[in-house]
């Protein structure tokens, strides 16, 4: 060998030497660890280590691998942790590593069509998400001061909600049904025929059945086209349906934040409290309101108020909370508090899933709180009118349905039962067929429009 040839030879091992000298000078990072102490139900408590409320730790099984699990409490020098997957092989003295990171959302425009769980990993099978930004569960805080005002309607392709229930863009909704009664159906036409530019569905707690369904019937590839879907079923464990909720919010304040007016679906609002009481009571918090701690009552609003308009000149997050009514209980504490702290809600009803009327939606026991800051004042009265006939005939149903009653009698009665079949029909609407916000507003003025057996005519100029 040369001696040209020697000298790069000795260049690379002395620099090889160089590095190996600098690592060598450098501390070894300690990693810090903790040990199993006791599990009790999904709660594990562990000690030797410490970490923020929100954080992410390995735990290692016998068999060799790690599980996750976020911290979510303290107390003297243990920590509670509740796992986000399965617990079995964790033992008495398992491992507790702390990561140091804590649970965000993949966010970009990469997420359309596709469909996650609730911590950002596909379900779809159509590859990796090849997002490059990543945005915190917990959101935002925008001052309520520097929100955009609600003063747009927002199509939503449904007639008896564009024009008896006109929602706002930016506006927070709740949908109070029962089981059964086509809360997931009503949630598919709205996201099929919505003007919204990208729609948000988080599938929180429901039958893993209930997700394949709801994408292939429901959604369909029109609405898969423009929509992320996350889905946290109820085989889950209680983190993940919180985290399922949260990170469908985050999605949505992204797109929000580009300057795009986003749907956001949650189905349902009341399976994420079960989620919030589980965790809870498993940590030692004691149950308040029909077993429901107040925590869960608190994180109720924080999660609602993520919702809405952004920052003026920003983007729209306009909300459809399910809120599930057990037993068509109205007064159930899960409706109650969403009802207080949201933009209105729209009932479905038992009593018409049971006379064949769909969309079920009770105008009676439904409001939409920011209907007056977005219709004129023709609008509004035309709505108070056909709410008003169809409250008569209700109101009289049983007198009128065992012919008890005489025409004649009551002018008022008479227009119901003459308008009530033309009312109906106006408010019934096939799942496949779309109707826009104008054509609403013509139907519910051909209904007035309508001259009764006694020859009065209800007009509304437009």
């Amino acid at each position: 060998m040369t001696a040209k040839a020697e000298l790069p030879r000795q260049q690379r091992w002395r620099d090889k030497l160089i590095q190996q000298q600098a690592l060598l000078a450098e501390p070894v990072p300690l990693q810090v660890e903790g040990r199993i102490t006791r599990m009790v139900g999904l709660t594990l408590e562990a000690e030797g280590i410490q970490a923020n409320i929100g954080s992410r730790c390995l735990i290692e099984n016998t068999n060799g691998s790690s599980i996750e699990a976020e911290v979510v409490g303290f107390g003297g020098e243990h920590l509670y942790l509740m796992p986000t997957g399965d617990v079995r092989g964790i033992g008495p003295h398992s491992r507790v590593i702390p990561t140091g990171r804590v649970y965000d959302a993949p966010v970009g425009d990469q997420l359309l069509g596709r469909v996650i769980d609730g911590a950002g990993n596909p379900l779809d099978g159509k590859g990796p998400l090849n997002t490059r930004k990543r945005m915190p569960l917990t959101g935002r805080f925008i001052n309520p001061m520097a929100r955009k005002p609600i003063h747009e309607p927002l199509d939503v392709g449904v007639r008896a909600i564009n024009s008896m229930l006109s929602v706002g863009r930016g506006q927070r909704m709740g949908l109070f049904a029962g089981s059964g009664v086509g809360k997931s159906v009503l949630l598919g036409m709205m996201t099929r025929f919505t003007t919204a530019d990208v729609i948000v569905v988080g599938l929180i707690g429901e039958r893993g059945r209930e997700v394949k369904e709801f994408i292939d019937q429901i959604l369909g590839p029109e609405g898969m086209a423009r929509a992320v879907v996350v889905a946290a079923p109820a085989d889950n464990t209680p983190v993940m349906r919180l985290h399922g909720a949260s990170m469908a919010t985050s999605i949505a304040e992204y797109f929000r934040d580009q300057g795009k007016d986003v749907l956001l679906l949650m189905d349902s609002l009341t399976r994420y409290a079960m989620a919030q009481r589980e965790l809870a009571l498993a940590i030692g918090e004691p149950p308040a309101t029909k077993g429901y701690p107040a925590s869960v009552f608190a994180k109720l609003p924080q999660l609602v108020e993520r919702a809405g308009n952004g920052d003026v000149g920003g983007g729209s997050i306009t909300a459809f909370y399910t809120v599930l009514t057990e037993g068509d209980d109205q007064q159930d504490p899960i409706a109650d508090s969403a009802r207080a702290i949201l933009d209105g809600h729209v009932v479905l009803s038992r009593r018409l899933v049971e006379e064949g009327h769909f969309p079920a939606i009770d105008i009676e026991a439904s409001i939409s709180r920011a209907m007056n800051q977005i219709t004129n004042t023709e609008h509004q009265q035309a709505a108070r009118w056909l709410k008003r006939v169809y409250s008569n005939y209700q109101k009289n149903r049983d007198l009128i349905s065992v012919g008890a009653y005489t025409r004649g009698t009551d002018t008022q009665i008479d227009e119901a039962i003459a308008l009530y079949p033309h009312i109906v029909k106006f408010l019934q609407q096939d799942m496949d067929t779309q109707v826009d916000y104008q054509n609403s507003l013509h139907d519910l003025k051909a209904v007035m429009q309508l001259e009764t057996h006694q020859g009065k005519v209800a007009t509304i100029n437009r």
